[in-house]
């Protein structure tokens, strides 16, 4: 993909439907009772993937224009009338699938593989196998990688699990485990992340509760045997997606980019608090909610340079959590600011669809800028422009997005390497839509 500077970015934009709300809306819509229309469902490759998978289970999934409709499988308190499939459920690329649909399997009276792409197939799963196993699932691996195979119980017992990682996959693989088990199911985590399971479950009317824990953590829970019944789910604009054409607007002198219909869930907005104490010119207006997601319009202004406010040139510690997706960008947008960025306890980023701490490091190497690596993070040096140059997207989705951002701010041309076939991942229009607000 051959990426030339951009002067600014201009216009209104709309990013397709939440991944993370997609994901999750399409999971609970089959194990409900009747018939539910996901509107605005995300068009991305691994949302795709967890609506094959639920259809080799034998639920019902059409498609029509704007929506998604999904008879779900639910018959009893904690039982579910999907068939056993023939073959392995085909997660792609998509970590949220095979983490989440494990959670369902964990309660289904039959044995089912969960099976990705190379990719998936490194990344860490144990931190799901030993709750599960705690439940009662029996779940093997491939040292602690895909393809799992997962043993079903009904009913599973109910534990308190203290989550040694902050992951809002592990959190709601237990909470739908959780669904079909006897009692209570109760997860402990470290640092609050996503929340947009227990939003749904709360949408669908099932018993699901929250708090905060001490030390700064949250303890989520849900009684199961469960029953709900269907109701249509509206699914806001993605965040994480948007992020990229809202650091771009940052970066560019004379940029005024309205991105509309947006998602702001509490726990997904640490993106534009920081955007902000980098020093970009950042609105919000509220816009009311989607069922049970708050939603609205993220304005960006650009400026003339980037000055982070005392302090905002590190992030780390809870922060990470909440910025995962974005970090990757964030750097690119830290290589800008004045007195550059540095990243800290991001460890979690060497496990993800490349290992997205190196791939950062390399690209913004390539393009000129002064970087560190470190062992859980980076450093880079800012205050500059960088320059065009041949980038690899690593086949990251976000690792693509992230530097062509760099490349629209950059001096002369850039090519990224794979930059077009990986983006389809999480968001296929990216591409065409930065275009269309881009001006030269």
């Amino acid at each position: 993909m051959l990426i030339r500077p951009a002067k600014r970015l201009r216009g209104r934009a709309r990013v397709p439907g939440d991944k993370s709300v997609s994901h999750r809306a399409a999971i609970l819509a089959a194990l409900a009772r009747g018939r539910t229309r996901v509107m605005n469902f995300s068009s991305s490759a691994d949302c795709a993937s967890t609506l094959a998978c639920l259809a080799a289970l034998g639920v019902p999934v059409e498609r029509e224009p704007g929506a998604v409709l999904i008879d779900g499988a639910g018959r009893a308190p904690g039982a579910w009338s999907f068939a056993e499939p023939a073959g392995p459920l085909d997660c792609g690329n998509s970590g949220t699938t095979m983490r989440l649909m494990a959670g369902v399997l964990a309660a289904q009276p039959f044995a089912a593989t969960l099976a990705g792409d190379d990719s998936l197939s490194r990344r860490p799963m144990r931190r799901v196998v030993e709750p599960l196993e705690l439940m009662g699932a029996r779940v093997s691996t491939r040292e602690g990688r895909a393809p799992l195979r997962v043993e079903g119980r009904r009913p599973l017992k109910a534990v308190e699990y203290a989550a040694p990682v902050a992951s809002a996959q592990v959190k709601s693989c237990l909470l739908l485990a959780g669904l079909g088990a006897a009692g209570r199911t109760v997860v402990r985590e470290p640092e609050p992340t996503r929340d947009h399971t227990e939003r749904m479950l709360g949408w669908l009317g099932a018993g699901v509760g929250g708090e905060a824990a001490d030390g700064g953590g949250r303890v989520v829970s849900v009684e199961g045997p469960a029953l709900f019944e269907a109701r249509d789910i509206e699914v806001p604009g993605d965040l994480s997606s948007a992020a990229f054409l809202l650091a771009a607007a940052a970066l560019l002198p004379g940029s005024e980019l309205s991105v509309e219909g947006v998602g702001l869930n509490p726990t997904r907005t640490e993106i534009l608090d920081t955007l902000r104490a980098l020093g970009a010119d950042v609105r919000v207006e509220p816009e009311g909610g989607r069922s049970n997601e708050p939603a609205g319009r993220v304005v960006v202004r650009g400026g003339e340079g980037l000055r982070p406010r005392p302090g905002a040139s590190v992030v780390g510690g809870r922060a990470v959590a909440r910025l995962i997706d974005e970090l990757p960008v964030l750097a690119v947008v830290g290589a800008h600011a004045e007195g550059g960025l540095e990243i800290r306890d991001a460890a979690e980023l060497r496990v993800k669809e490349s290992d997205r701490i190196s791939a950062v490091v390399s690209n913004l190497r390539a393009m000129g800028a002064r970087v560190e690596e470190l062992e859980d993070g980076l450093r880079v040096e800012g205050g500059r422009r960088l320059s065009g140059a041949r980038l690899d997207s690593f086949g990251d989705h976000r690792i693509a997005m992230a530097f062509a951002v760099a490349a629209l701010a950059a001096r002369g041309e850039s090519f990224i390497e794979g930059a077009e076939a990986c983006v389809g991942v999480s968001f296929p229009e990216f591409f065409p839509l930065l275009e269309s607000v881009a001006e030269r």
